[in-house]
């Protein structure tokens, strides 16, 4: 199969423009014959629902919750990058663009994440515009502030909780278009199959999770935004909801799924505490702007933390190893995201991990509270303040920038960060891989469309921090809407598609089929129970790092383990009713298949890059060793139920140089 990226010709700057400057469109009265599915509202969803109905097209909208505005993407807490240049500290469209191509270690299509660069701008703007309370300096004007993997200050953010805000401002323009009929919105349903007629998506089969009715619905074309697949390892960062089913379903009939080995490890997440923990819990990467990561340099401190006998803060500076700031001086504790995480699992591995379980480093404010505590003494005029004055003065600082993720932590944990540092471990948070897309977001089957995390098009091996909401914002509010005229601009003579077609009526009886067989089978094990187990063979076989000794019997084990499912999982209830254990089945069900794909990429890659690193391939410093002359492709998988298989995208890099990447 030929992959084509349809990137279009041209300097690399003036692609996206020459390009909106001559594709094809559709006039505004051809518009309203239109109809477009688009699956998801989280940023990229809500945001595309609102402005292709904005447009003029007819829009049907599907989410799983019970409210748009619970898709995961309210969970993102630090920020959004933008290249505005206002703290006039060097930064530009062409840094974006460059620092979002090295962050993701040279694996990402160039006139892509250029364009991903571009229109950053118009976000920030936008979202002004419907009132996002984004943080203000002392004069009114928008802070920055800065996020790994970068030297300038680019991160907009209304305090921890800006996925929340951007999503209650896509949130309202996607109800704007609700209430004036243009979008119909479907609560409380979920995707559980992709329809082709004569080739084309032209709809899908939903299950509504309130009775059980399965139904069809078309259209001229289907829009996938449905978010990543971190649940493969059954503890993530993400929402225990979150799947992969709906990109999955498409895989199934067709669609590629690009670079699935490619996972995100947050380097600052609260560690696992127990065996039947079900949710990890993210501590922003904007903590790392005040916080410092270190652990004690001997071991006998951390025999005593361990034992209770000690605190973080009974360890003099002197005896305390911050292994960011001495590896990676340049950067020190704003280093990516995947050099932070596998640096944190080195110190531990070596037996310097802080609590229990030796799966912990600190996360550290006292420096930070001192130095805000003393500008603050000075600026109101106090001379020789007590060390007391300017520890309250720095946390009423610290408390005004992270005053809600501090709560959060000590809610969860039981430790004041404030007094004592924070302990923090990586887990699995993004997912760089997704469905194989286009210049046009359009997979390699016509009329169907990812954005967001969904699609794997922009972060390459590794996502910087920030970049999520401003490419789910960038998919939906600036990309689709001129991109989707492309397919659309050749369907308006065509009528939309019939629900009576064969096609709808295979899909639906595929569907009906899949969930009797859950529902007969009457086994002994829950659902959970399997889930919990794939992503112990996934973490251990597939997770920080990998070796093809071990990837190779994850795969055994991940196929035994599907075998076992389909013989013993226990689904209870009927299908006519609220079952989420039925929902639940169906995830993970596509969860084994999707595991074992990862763990194919992970093996076929013999190359370490970003988030994917392979024991065998590293630097004598134990940094990621890349293999340009063999992998600089993008790895493109067509599921197979007995053997996938991998069709390539080859990178060009014409306006950057391939290179070792180098935090120092």
């Amino acid at each position: 199969m030929k992959l084509h990226s349809n990137v279009p010709e041209g300097p690399l700057a003036e692609k996206w423009t020459e390009y909106k400057s001559k594709m094809n469109l559709v006039a505004p009265n051809n518009k309203r014959r239109i109809s477009v599915i688009v699956v998801g509202t989280g940023l990229a969803g809500a945001s595309a629902a609102s402005t292709l109905a904005e447009l003029g097209y007819n829009v049907k909208c599907y989410t799983f919750h019970d409210s748009p505005r619970r898709a995961h993407s309210i969970a993102a807490q630090g920020g959004i990058n933008a290249a505005k240049n206002y703290q006039n500290d060097g930064d530009s469209v062409y840094r974006l663009f460059y620092d979002t191509i090295k962050g993701g270690d040279y694996r990402s299509r160039e006139a892509n994440v250029h364009r991903l660069a571009e229109v950053s701008t118009d976000i920030i703007d936008q979202c002004v515009a419907q009132g996002v309370p984004f943080a203000r300096e002392y004069g009114g004007l928008l802070a920055n502030r800065s996020f790994g993997g970068v030297q300038v200050s680019r991160t907009f953010y209304a305090r921890g909780q800006t996925g929340q805000q951007l999503l209650i401002g896509a949130y309202q323009a996607l109800e704007r278009q609700i209430s004036l009929g243009k979008v119909e919105m479907y609560n409380r349903h979920e995707m559980l199959d992709l329809v082709l007629v004569d080739g084309k998506a032209r709809g899908i089969i939903t299950r509504n999770l309130i009775n059980g009715e399965i139904e069809r619905h078309s259209a001229h074309c289907v829009v996938l935004a449905t978010g990543g697949y971190g649940n493969v390892f059954y503890l993530s960062t993400n929402a225990m909801g979150s799947n992969v089913t709906a990109a999955w379903k498409a895989v199934k009939k067709g669609a590629l799924m690009a670079n699935p080995c490619f996972t995100q490890i947050h380097p600052t997440c609260i560690p696992v505490s127990g065996n039947y923990q079900s949710k990890l819990t993210l501590m922003s990467e904007s903590l790392r702007n005040d916080g410092r990561v270190w652990v004690p340099k001997k071991l006998e401190d951390v025999k005593a933390i361990r034992e209770g006998k000690k605190t973080g803060n009974d360890i003099p500076e002197v005896d305390r190893d911050y292994y960011l700031e001495r590896r990676y001086p340049a950067f020190g504790n704003l280093v990516p995201r995947d050099v932070a995480s596998r640096a944190a699992k080195t110190a531990c591995d070596e037996g310097y991990g802080v609590n229990k379980t030796g799966l912990a480093v600190y996360l550290d404010f006292s420096s930070a509270i001192i130095r805000y505590g003393k500008t603050e003494a000075h600026s109101l005029g106090l001379h020789n303040p007590s060390e007391a004055k300017i520890k309250e003065l720095g946390t009423k600082v610290v408390e005004a920038k992270y005053g809600n993720l501090f709560e959060m932590y000590e809610k969860i944990t039981g430790e004041n960060p404030y007094k004592l540092p924070m302990k923090i471990y990586p887990a699995v948070h993004y997912t760089m891989g997704g469905v194989w897309v286009d210049y046009n977001l359009q997979t390699n089957v016509p009329g169907l469309f990812s954005l967001g995390e969904s699609n794997f098009s922009d972060h390459g091996a590794n996502r910087l921090g920030a970049s999520a909401l401003m490419q789910g914002l960038a998919d939906g509010y600036f990309v689709i809407p001129y991109t989707i005229g492309q397919f659309l601009s050749g369907e308006i003579r065509n009528d939309v598609p019939s629900t009576d077609l064969p096609a709808f009526a295979e899909a639906e009886k595929n569907v009906r089929d899949r969930i009797n067989k859950f529902l007969s089978m009457k086994g002994g094990q829950s659902v959970e129970s399997f889930h919990r187990r794939l992503g112990k063979i996934m973490w251990e076989y597939c997770g920080m790092s990998r070796n093809a000794e071990g990837l190779k019997k994850g795969r055994q084990m991940i196929r035994e383990l599907r075998d076992e499912f389909y013989r013993d999982v226990f689904v209870p209830g009927t299908n006519e009713e609220y079952n989420p254990e039925l929902e639940k089945a169906n995830r993970v069900a596509d969860f084994l298949e999707l595991g074992e794909v990862m763990i194919l990429d992970a093996l076929d890659r013999e190359e370490s890059c970003g988030g994917h690193f392979r024991e065998e391939y590293q630097t004598e410093e134990g940094e990621a060793l890349r293999r340009d002359d063999v992998f600089t492709y993008v790895a493109a998988w067509e599921w197979d139920d007995e053997e996938p298989k991998v069709h390539k995208e080859e990178l060009v890099y014409e306006n950057v140089e391939l290179k070792t990447r180098s935090y120092k």
